[in-house]
């Protein structure tokens, strides 16, 4: 069983008020805070199959392999 510990971190006065900028309630810990915006960050990034997945995909678009969004709209019945 692992026991944490609290830690006490030094930030400029210009930090503390960027945190506080996110925090939801006035009950929330920075703590939670911290994670948050750290979950947001890691989420934000794409995998390097993502980054392939989208750079195959524009080749195709610029090699006229794609259809118009025109087409698929109507297929979908969405009007533009």
């Amino acid at each position: 069983m692992v026991i944490s510990m609290p830690t006490t971190i030094q930030v400029k006065d210009s930090t503390l008020d960027r945190l506080k900028f996110f925090k939801e309630s006035s009950k929330e810990s920075y703590d939670e805070v911290i994670n948050k915006v750290l979950d947001e960050v890691e989420e934000g990034v794409l995998s390097d199959e993502a980054l392939e997945d989208i750079r195959i995909g524009l080749m195709e678009i610029k090699e006229g392999k794609g259809e118009s969004i025109e087409k698929v709209a109507k297929e979908l019945g969405i009007k533009l």
